[in-house]
């Protein structure tokens, strides 16, 4: 039969596709619109495929409720695409609908529309033709404070920070998610460091001190200091605080009747 440059048009507005892939597709599937548009489905999920090697480095985040998740991307061309943003948004009302907390969970979770996330992100990648994924996702027991950071203006947030808290007040626990989007601390206290984290550190601070030649009876104080210093750089609470340099973040919630329950950040290529 013959395909006439309206089907063409259908075909496209429906799928993104070329105006040559879209011909093709109408061809090949004899005119059956579905089929054509499953031809096209087919063809974009095996050029995405064919990219399994590269990376969603980019990309966005998006918060609903006490819902954070990452969605990425390879390129910020298509982390500002109107589609891809859609869809970022209604996979975190999908999280936040579901209590989904974690990737797994949801990558199960159902939009609106019917679709699983896991199925729309495929779906979406294959129109696309770029390698796309929900690289993080959390959910939270209220009160939770968000805070998102866009790294250009142009750009949608690549940057989200989460926190699960009691006491103080909406505004001050923003402060501090605003200091765990800067100084990307890795662990709340101490006592959340896995221990094979601290052993290697340890190991990797006596090492250097003996290269350096310090003498074996303060070899172990020199390493303490290390981690000390370690410590200050991957702990939320003992961070300098960003906005009062005299304190610790952990000595301002103290100050504030702040209990931080735990936190998460998500950025785009992290």
């Amino acid at each position: 039969m013959a395909i006439t440059a309206a089907d063409v048009k259908k075909l496209r507005d429906a799928t993104g596709a070329g105006m040559m892939d879209a011909k093709k597709a109408l061809t090949e599937a004899e005119g059956d619109f579905e089929a054509a548009t499953e031809i096209l489905r087919v063809k974009g999920a095996a050029k995405v495929s064919g990219r399994s090697d590269r990376e969603a480095s980019n990309g966005l985040v998006a918060a609903a409720g006490t819902s954070l998740i990452q969605l990425g991307a390879e390129t910020d061309f298509v982390a500002k695409n109107d589609e891809f943003v859609a869809l970022a948004g209604e996979i975190v009302e999908a999280v936040e609908a579901a209590k989904a907390d974690g990737v797994e969970a949801a990558r199960s979770a159902t939009l609106a529309s019917g679709s699983t996330v896991e199925d729309a992100v495929g779906a979406l990648a294959a129109k696309i033709g770029e390698k796309l994924e929900l690289a993080n996702a959390a959910h939270f027991e209220a009160p939770a404070e968000i805070y998102l950071h866009r790294r250009s203006q142009d750009l949608p947030p690549q940057v989200g920070v989460m926190i699960e808290y009691t006491g103080g007040t909406s505004e001050f626990v923003r402060g501090i998610a605003m200091q765990i989007a800067a100084m990307s601390p890795q662990y709340l206290d101490r006592e959340s460091v896995p221990a094979d984290v601290v052993e290697k550190e340890r190991h990797v601070a006596e090492l250097t001190a003996k290269e350096e030649g310090k003498p074996e009876n303060i070899i172990g104080r020199i390493v303490e200091g290390r981690l000390g210093g370690f410590y200050k750089e991957v702990c939320l609470v003992e961070q300098p605080s960003v906005s009062d340099d005299k304190k610790t973040v952990g000595q301002l919630l103290k100050d504030n009747g702040v209990t931080v329950k735990r936190f998460v950040r998500f950025a785009a290529g992290a």
